[in-house]
């Protein structure tokens, strides 16, 4: 089978991407979508049915086009949703919003490109031409094509423990991924949870216990014992952020943040203000300034970057407040089975000192794969033939500053793009839809470009 492009896919980024693609090739191109999830466009995070799974980012700003910002309060508006620009619409509501959107353009049949959904697993990516890829599938198909657009995130982390110090009899109450919810009706009213990660995914796990009638004692374990802040309930303006020209030395930048907070500024707006120049401040950084940040201030912007909804953050922290979930800050050690139970073994922040937590279940909330390729046979074989390299950081795979695939010899994949979390190395704010939004359209008008280009 030939197609002008394969999205290989079935998150924001593949349809953000389709969606791209769709309105702007020519009627007469081609269009391979594959997946295998079938919930495609909707991913993990906007799957959830939960109506207080909220989005993180305020409604004005998640149009998935950049150029008609109001595209997503016009969705809502449409379909009677009370909700302003400043709210914190259900992700819910944005999965079927991105749902919509796509159906509606492959209803205009005549007038917009073709598009095969396959459903299946890419498992290689071979060159049989100057300008062809073969596509190798798991249901034993190939798709011959001109370009290529991997959209495959990067997986959840594995536990932060080595398989020696996990008891096999513990594992049967281990929930490696918390994002397949069927676990939930499994635990007990009243039985008790640890949670392995203090980011977001341990909030929204948090919030769907409760509203599945747990209320049983919530444990939270993470290295640093750091809570998401929530977004202000008054949405301020974001301050311009005033940076120096040389010395781009990453602890001259925060030193300049805090000097601004200081100063009076609101820090939610401060870091706000930031966002329009955190790609290019990254990027100018060295290699050991990224390693610095990841080292010693990563924990810290997660929370002040990737805020809750405001109703969120305020019912995690009477969660907190009354001793429903208790935080901790360690180093987990291992995992043993007791009766009842299971018993988590942590070495407490800032002592040598071992500390015990017993729990009926355990719930990995670590977040995202650093490294980006575990979960992908397609990644990993590409890794193998050296058509791929990992990032240095382990921010996922190497590409260009045009989101083209670098090989690990150091040349260019012209036809091979990579879009959303996968490309955090080289665009480090490149996990939120605004961001992969604009990477979406850019890489779109570069395929346009070279099969413009290419003879017919």
């Amino acid at each position: 089978m030939k197609y002008d492009v394969a999205v290989v896919g079935a998150g924001f980024s593949a349809i953000a991407v389709t969606i791209n693609l769709m309105r702007h090739l020519p009627a007469s191109a081609r269009i391979a979508v594959v997946g295998d999830d079938p919930g495609f466009g909707r991913g993990t995070a906007y799957r959830s049915e939960f109506h207080l799974h909220r989005l993180n980012v305020p409604a004005a700003r998640m149009s998935i086009d950049p150029d008609a910002p109001e595209d997503f309060l016009d969705w809502l508006r449409d379909h009677e949703r009370p909700i302003s620009g400043s709210d914190f619409a259900p992700r819910s509501d944005f999965g079927l919003y991105l749902r919509d959107r796509l159906a509606a353009l492959l209803r205009e049949r005549d007038s917009r490109a073709k598009v095969d959904f396959i459903k299946a697993k890419a498992v290689g990516c071979l060159d049989i031409g100057p300008e062809t890829t073969l596509i190798r599938l798991d249901n034993g198909d190939g798709l011959a094509v001109k370009a290529t657009v991997l959209c495959l995130g990067v997986g959840s982390a594995p536990l932060p423990l080595g398989h020696d110090a996990i008891a096999p009899a513990a594992r049967a109450v281990i929930v490696e991924n918390p994002w397949r919810l069927s676990w939930l009706s499994k635990v007990g009213r009243h039985e008790r949870v640890a949670m392995l990660g203090s980011g977001l995914t341990m909030v929204d796990q948090v919030l769907a216990l409760r509203a599945t009638g747990h209320r049983g004692q919530i444990h939270v374990l993470s290295r640093r014992g750091l809570l998401p802040h929530a977004h202000d309930v008054h949405h301020g303006t974001p301050v311009p952020i005033d940076l120096p020209e040389t010395d781009r030395q990453i602890s001259k930048l925060l030193s300049h943040l805090r000097r601004n907070v200081r100063a009076g500024a609101p820090w939610r707006a401060v870091m706000d203000g930031l966002r329009p120049h955190t790609q290019n401040l990254w990027q100018q950084l060295n290699e050991d300034q990224k390693a610095r940040f990841l080292r010693h201030a990563l924990a810290w912007w997660t929370i002040h970057r990737h805020r809750l909804a405001p109703d969120v953050g305020v019912e995690l922290k009477q969660l907190v407040a009354d001793g429903t979930v208790r935080v901790h800050a360690g180093f987990l050690q291992r995992i043993e089975a007791t009766d009842p139970g299971v018993t988590l073994t942590y070495r407490k922040r800032g002592t040598s000192g071992l500390e015990r937590l017993s729990a009926d279940w355990i719930v990995n909330c670590t977040g995202m794969e650093r490294a980006g390729i575990r979960h992908s046979p397609l990644l990993q074989a590409m890794a193998a033939r050296g058509q791929l390299q990992g990032d240095p950081l382990g921010l996922g795979i190497v590409v260009n500053g045009q989101s083209q695939l670098v090989a690990r010899s150091g040349d260019t994949h012209a036809h091979i793009y990579v879009v959303g979390a996968l490309t955090a190395g080289r665009f480090w704010e490149i996990t939120a839809v605004p961001d992969i939004r604009v990477q979406a359209q850019g890489v779109t008008r570069s395929i346009c470009a070279a099969l413009e280009r290419e003879p017919a």
